[in-house]
């Protein structure tokens, strides 16, 4: 009596008298949206790897990642920093160098041990390494620390060696651990050396750790799209819908920045320059030729922000503030009129002044945002315009590129299962269900909607020999026609008032 899975036997060609069982998956299959809390953050950083995107889920994960916020443009951390206060949690965080990194160094005896800290950048001149007596006698004992860290200590090492045998066996520990609960440092690797001489008791810190920070450009935030990535390109498939350039302020890479967006279906935040002018603004827009969904450049009216760590009030892109309350958002979601959180001032407001209407009129139509105080929703700071560059109406909110983004890569995530399948009616019929279900899932969240009346389905998918022409289905395809109906964002409200001693009102009764 025979199990399979469907499909394992040809039940056409049965011979032997007995029970056969196949096992058939569930016909109903459903798709789980894509996570759109994602946000990808490039810049520099006192410690951690070049040009990989590593997880980190707060600010503290991030000084533990990559060392402390500096006071410095293109600054990662005060990116994380500014994000996290505006509700970011799960940022992919890609650190660039200008090529002059250096990893710290110190040597433990005469040509004994080299140590080397893992990772290059100034954080590695705060690493200390140690040599002592272990535990047990006869043995030794390494201890590496930095500060803020529990110290990675590693005993008993080199039982009953000496001359140069034991010094590899301090590098080997170093490397290697000492057992299944002391596993390699993750602060240091090491090296030994030809020296034959005894160990003694000693420590030393390491120096010469260089940031690599010093002629940072925007450029060098772009990086490369080679098989070894670099940059904002290091990005790709680290599934973030949101992305930043820290302070990148060059209009010459927005351009890069949009292509990048299309290819991966992210939503790039980018900045004009400090202390920037509207002319110039809307001049440098037109010049870059940008007019996509996928970018949002905010106005070069940079941020005030207190900086606690290095004890000064910084003044630092837009971008962070932006970045981490779009990715806090579900995506039918807009950033206008959201209080954005950590802002001290802008360069405007600390010039008490406040744009007119002509001002924001003239960056609305150019497709630039910006941050102000007021805002409609009352006196604070926040998002005052909600759109993206594109020059299309309906298409140039936060929301179009956050939630088309969203359900078009969760379909090609989604629909894979049923490549390679045989094309009968209950296969489409099963492919056609799954797409109405997540659509289905949007519409009863109020993610999507019509306006024009609430009971209306506002999504549509049509899978049937209509769009499936015999001749297309015998290559091999399978079409599915999907239209959505997104809810509008309210950005003009009008009311109306008429009022005066004239003025006859007709009671009514609710």
């Amino acid at each position: 009596m025979p199990v399979f899975p469907q499909g394992a036997i040809n039940t056409t060609a049965l011979v032997v008298p007995d029970v056969y069982v196949q096992i058939q998956p569930p016909s109903d299959t459903f798709l789980n949206g894509l996570p759109t809390n994602i946000l990808g953050i490039v810049g520099t950083a006192q410690w951690g790897p070049v040009n990989a995107p590593v997880t980190v889920g707060s600010l503290a994960d991030f000084v533990q990642k990559f060392g402390n916020v500096q006071p410095r443009k293109y600054d990662m951390g005060t990116a994380v920093w500014g994000a996290v206060l505006n509700g970011a949690n799960n940022m992919r965080c890609v650190r660039v160098t200008d090529g002059t990194d250096a990893a710290a160094t110190a040597t433990l005896g005469t040509n004994g041990v080299t140590v080397t800290a893992r990772y290059t950048g100034t954080l590695g001149n705060s690493v200390a390494v140690a040599l002592a007596a272990g535990s047990q006698t006869g043995t030794w004992k390494a201890t590496v620390t930095l500060p803020g860290l529990v110290p990675e200590v590693f005993d008993n090492i080199g039982s009953g060696l000496t001359a140069n045998a034991l010094w590899v066996a301090i590098a080997t520990a170093l490397n290697n651990g000492t057992s299944a609960l002391r596993g390699p440092s993750q602060l240091v690797v090491a090296a030994a050396g030809a020296g034959t001489g005894a160990p003694t008791a000693s420590s030393a810190t390491l120096v010469g750790g260089l940031d690599g920070a010093t002629t940072i450009t925007s450029t060098v935030l772009i990086g490369q799209d080679t098989t070894a990535r670099k940059g904002m390109y290091a990005l790709r498939s680290s599934g973030a819908s949101v992305a930043m350039l820290a302070d990148a302020d060059d209009s010459t890479t927005w351009t890069l920045q949009v292509a990048y967006g299309l290819s991966e279906g992210v939503y790039m935040i980018a900045t004009g320059p400090s202390g920037d002018t509207i002319t110039n603004a809307v001049s440098a827009k037109a010049t870059a030729g940008i007019d996509s969904y996928t970018m949002k450049l905010m106005f070069g009216d940079w941020v005030y922000f207190n900086d606690t760590v290095n004890g000064q009030v910084r003044l630092i892109s837009p971008q962070s503030f932006v970045a981490g309350r779009l990715s806090a958002l579900s995506p039918e979601q807009s950033s206008l009129n959201k209080p954005l959180y950590g802002i001290v001032g802008t360069q405007k407001s600390y010039q008490n002044a406040v744009y007119s209407s002509a001002d924001l009129q003239t960056l609305a139509q150019a497709g630039i945002d910006l941050i102000a105080n007021p805002i409609p929703a009352g006196n604070s700071f926040g998002v005052r315009i909600g759109r993206n560059t594109s020059s299309n109406a309906v298409i140039n909110g936060d929301n179009y590129p956050r939630l088309t983004n969203y359900i078009a890569y969760t379909l090609s995530g989604g629909m894979g299962i049923y490549v390679g399948r045989l094309q009968s009616p209950a296969v489409r019929n099963q492919a056609q269900a799954t797409l109405n279900a997540f659509l289905g899932n949007l519409w009863n969240q109020g993610m999507i909607g019509d306006a024009s009346d609430a009971t209306k389905q506002p999504f549509s998918v049509v899978m049937s020999a209509l769009n499936n022409l015999p001749a297309r289905v015998a290559l091999g395809y399978l079409q599915a026609d999907v239209r959505v109906t997104y809810l509008s964002v309210i950005t003009q409200l009008l009311i109306n008032v008429e009022a005066g001693q004239s003025v006859k009102v007709t009671s009514q009764i609710v």
